[in-house]
């Protein structure tokens, strides 16, 4: 007999509860004083669905992402931006607070938050 196979965290939280968790964090990122300056209100909802989609893919989900935008390719898609160990640290910090307000299993959100803290430090760019 063969076991099933391992559910993804899409499996258990759906599109749903990423949706929730990734409205949570752009929900904070206007008001912030680190974060806000470098997401134009124009292109907000934009950015929104983006980080969306590819946490969809990443997840376990339908590959919408891939198919729109090819390879993620983070660390390029975000070589405009100043990503210092403050912005990692605040993206990581506003990204918890959703995660937290999410209220996943204990396992998904330990998951979802490895690889946020791993990604965050990932695409540092600068030292200042």
């Amino acid at each position: 007999m063969t076991e099933p196979a391992p559910q993804t965290v899409f499996d258990v939280i759906g599109e749903d509860g990423l949706t929730r968790l990734v409205r949570g964090f752009y929900e904070q990122v206007p008001g912030d004083e680190i974060l806000g300056p470098m997401y134009p209100p124009a292109d907000l909802a934009a950015a929104e669905r983006r980080l969306r989609e590819f946490l969809v893919y990443r997840f376990g989900g339908p590959d919408r992402y891939i198919v729109e935008r090819g390879h993620p390719r983070l660390r390029i898609r975000h070589a405009p931006f100043v990503v210092n160990q403050a912005a990692r640290d605040r993206w990581f910090q506003l990204m918890n607070a959703s995660l937290e307000k999410a209220g996943f299993a204990p396992e998904i959100a330990a998951a979802l938050r490895a690889f946020f803290a791993e990604t965050a430090s990932f695409l540092i760019n600068s030292n200042g």
